[in-house]
C-alpha cells in the first residue's frame, strides 16, 4: 500500500470512528434537573473531570419511570435518578440493569438493592422551605398543623403526590407525624383535605425558583434546597423541621437496562460515588451516602442536631409497596 492509500485509509477510519467517539462521550440521565440538588453543578463536573456530556433532564421520578417503561423496547436513557421508593418500583418494572459501582459494598444495606439494581448517592430531610420576605408580617410556620391556618391561604405549595417523589414523601411525612402508618393514610388524607381550604399550589415539577421569587412562600421540600437558597443564592429563606416530626429520604441511581451507552452510564455512576462526587453533594447541602465526606464547614450550616432528632429515616421498601394506594387515595379524596 502506497503513502496515498495509507492516508486515505487512515482518513476513512477516522471518519468512521468519529460518530462512535462522539457517542462515547455522552450519557443520558433521566430526572437530573439542573435546579434540583445542584445537578447543574454535577453535570458540569462530569464534563470537566471525566469528559462526559450529560444533558439536563427535568422529569420527576414518576415521569422518569413512566418514560423508561414506555421506551423499554428501545431505551433512550443510560442512567436514572429516583426518589428512594421509586428504585424498587423500577426494578420490579424490569427497566434497570444490575451494576455495582466502585464502593458499592460500603453503602449500608438499607440504602441499596443487594444485587445492584439501585443504590443511594445522597439523602435529604423533608420540611418547610420558607421565603420569609414573602410571608410579610405572618410568622414562620413551625408545624404541619400551622399550615392549616387561614393566614397562609394561597401561600403553601407541595409537589403533586401522584407523580413526584418529593410529593409522596410529603404525604408520608405528614401521615407518620400525625399518627398514621405505611398501611393507614387516614391522617394524611384528612390533613390534605383540610389544607385544600387554604388553596395550596401543587406543581408537578421542582418549584425552587418559585420559592425564591416569592410566588410560593412555603413549600414542602428538602433541606438541601432551602440551604442552597439561603447560603448560595442569598435569598431570604429558612428551613423548618416541623414540630410533629418528619422523614429523611435517600435518592438513588440505577443503570437503565439496554441503554444506548452502558459504559458511559457506568462511568457516571462510578464518579457519583467517588470522593469528589460525594463532596460535591455535600457542598450542595445534601448528605452524602458516605457521611465521612461531609466537610465540617458544610455541616455547620445545617440546623442543630436537636432539630434533626425529629427526622426519621424513611423505609423505601415499605413506601414502594404503598405508593399506588397513596396516589390513588390522594387523587380520589383530595384531587
Amino acid at each position: 500500500m502506497n503513502r496515498r492509500q495509507l492516508m486515505l485509509s487512515g482518513l476513512a477510519a477516522g471518519l468512521a470512528a468519529s460518530p462512535a467517539a462522539a457517542q462515547a462521550a455522552r450519557a443520558t440521565c433521566y430526572n437530573c434537573p439542573p435546579e434540583w440538588a445542584d445537578w447543574g453543578g454535577m453535570l458540569r463536573l462530569l464534563q470537566s473531570r471525566i469528559s462526559l456530556t450529560v444533558p439536563p433532564d427535568n422529569k420527576n421520578s414518576g415521569q422518569a419511570l413512566a418514560a423508561l417503561i414506555a421506551e423499554r423496547a428501545r431505551p433512550v436513557a443510560d442512567v436514572v435518578y429516583l426518589g428512594g421508593q421509586v428504585g424498587p418500583q423500577a426494578r420490579q418494572a424490569g427497566v434497570l440493569a444490575p451494576y455495582k459501582p466502585a464502593r458499592f459494598d460500603r453503602i449500608p444495606a438499607g440504602l441499596k438493592d443487594e444485587e445492584g439494581y439501585w443504590f443511594t448517592i445522597h439523602s435529604g430531610t423533608l420540611g418547610l422551605f420558607v421565603n420569609t420576605r414573602a410571608l410579610g408580617n405572618r410568622p414562620v410556620p413551625q408545624s404541619w398543623n400551622d399550615l392549616l391556618n387561614p393566614a397562609y391561604r394561597g401561600m403553601v405549595g407541595y409537589l403533586d403526590p401522584t407523580s413526584a417523589a418529593v410529593g409522596q414523601v410529603g404525604v408520608v411525612a405528614v401521615n407518620l407525624a400525625l399518627g398514621g402508618t405505611y398501611e393507614n393514610f387516614d391522617p394524611a388524607m384528612a390533613f390534605f383535605r383540610r389544607l385544600q381550604a387554604n388553596q395550596p399550589i401543587v406543581p408537578k415539577q421542582t418549584a425552587y425558583a418559585r420559592v425564591l421569587s416569592g410566588e410560593i412562600p412555603i413549600l414542602l421540600d428538602y433541606d438541601f434546597n432551602a440551604y442552597r437558597a439561603q447560603y448560595s443564592d442569598g435569598a431570604p429563606t429558612r428551613f423548618v423541621i416541623p414540630a410533629e416530626g418528619t422523614q429523611t429520604l435517600p435518592y438513588v441511581m440505577g443503570l437503565v437496562a439496554n441503554g444506548p451507552n452502558p459504559d458511559n452510564g457506568r462511568r457516571m455512576l462510578d464518579f457519583l460515588l467517588s470522593d469528589e462526587g460525594q463532596r460535591h453533594w455535600a457542598g450542595a447541602f445534601l448528605r452524602p451516602v458516605f457521611p465521612e465526606l461531609m466537610p465540617e464547614a458544610a455541616q455547620a450550616r445545617f440546623l442543630p442536631a436537636a432539630d434533626y432528632a425529629r427526622a426519621a429515616p424513611l423505609d423505601v421498601r415499605r413506601l414502594a409497596g404503598a405508593v399506588r394506594a397513596l396516589s390513588d387515595r390522594y387523587q380520589r379524596e383530595v384531587g
